[in-house]
């Protein structure tokens, strides 16, 4: 089979399709024919070698893929050859084929194109481990969400607009209408505005429930200033650096919280929480097409590197997918 492989730490052309072997499923596995995967930040950070894959994970990149089942490992139970699929995995997804832990797949369901599955697993996994897991964000509550053009933050949209909540994102202005459309209350302009400033003005001072944050270090404190009394921050991306100075003063005085989480590296069994948790309350919203991934553009895999340079644009709205 083909895949891509990285060459050596490096740039988009670093990114090579060439023949590979063809992986095995193992007793609790499932083989899968990928029809398509799609592309993540964690993945440009491979490339460059700042973010090697975890101990027994493929080398080869990509997060998340659809397709159709293969093979079943001895022990699977509950899935057969040809059924549609998308799974979140740890690596190998950059491929005609790839295996997942049982644990890790969902069913694509009939109303959702096959390809398109592929930009569900990623961001629904993080979106409902991180907004309603680890912060329990209610109805009537306020969402702030950074990055609300990115695969990540347009599904989080969505969700939350779906569950009742008030949803503030900030995006470059160009995505302001698209987002709006999914379900946005307000989008902010962070090359132009304070989010800070608009998120209180736009709470009566209050400011927000949950914040999601993909920035990281920079925006630390500012985050910390936006949080309404009681307030969760979960930080779920460095993009903007590593460090930032937290006020522990004003985290006690609001009464807030801040996390921080990691999808690639968690243990199998909690993935399969985390996935039988979307199953059970994102994936009805999904066959209802109450939410949908938002598919940016669809580019053939080989061409793996012209897929990066754009995601490091950031200009593109939504998931983009590598189709085999």
């Amino acid at each position: 089979m083909r895949a891509i492989t990285i060459t050596e730490p490096g740039g988009p052309e670093v990114l090579q399709w060439v023949e590979v072997a063809e992986p095995e499923p193992g007793p609790d596995e499932v083989l899968i024919n990928v029809a398509a995967a799609g592309l993540n930040r964690a993945d440009l950070l491979q490339r460059q070698g700042l973010y090697p894959p975890p101990a027994g994970a493929s080398e080869i990149p990509g997060l998340e893929v659809s397709g159709t089942v293969a093979a079943v490992g001895r022990e699977v139970t509950g899935w057969q050859v040809g059924d549609r699929v998308c799974a979140l995995l740890s690596g190998g997804g950059y491929a005609e084929k790839v295996v997942a832990p049982q644990g890790q797949l969902l069913r694509v369901p009939d109303t959702v194109d096959l390809v398109e599955a592929a930009g569900l697993p990623e961001v629904a996994c993080t979106v409902w481990s991180n907004v309603f897991d680890v912060a329990r964000l209610q109805p009537l509550e306020v969402l702030l969400i950074h990055g609300g053009g990115s695969g990540i933050g347009t599904f989080a949209i969505q969700l939350a607009d779906a569950h009742g909540s008030r949803v503030l994102t900030t995006a470059r202005s160009a995505k302001h209408n698209a987002l709006r459309e999914l379900g946005a209350d307000l989008a902010i302009d962070y090359t132009a505005e304070d989010f800070v400033v608009a998120t209180l003005a736009a709470t009566a001072g209050r400011g927000a429930d949950v914040i999601l944050d993909i920035v990281g270090g920079p925006y630390l404190p500012r985050n910390v200033a936006a949080l309404a009394p009681g307030g969760r921050l979960v930080v779920i991306g460095l993009q903007g650096g590593r460090r930032g100075e937290l006020d522990l003063g004003m985290l006690l005085a609001k009464g807030a919280s801040v996390a921080a989480t990691a999808l690639r590296s968690r243990s199998a069994e909690d993935k399969a929480r985390i996935v039988a948790g979307v199953r059970a309350h994102v994936w009805p919203l999904v066959e209802a097409r109450m939410v949908h991934p938002v598919i940016d553009i669809r580019i053939p895999m080989p061409d793996a590197a012209t897929a990066h340079t754009r995601m490091a644009d950031s200009d593109h709205l939504g998931k983009i997918l590598l189709v085999t």
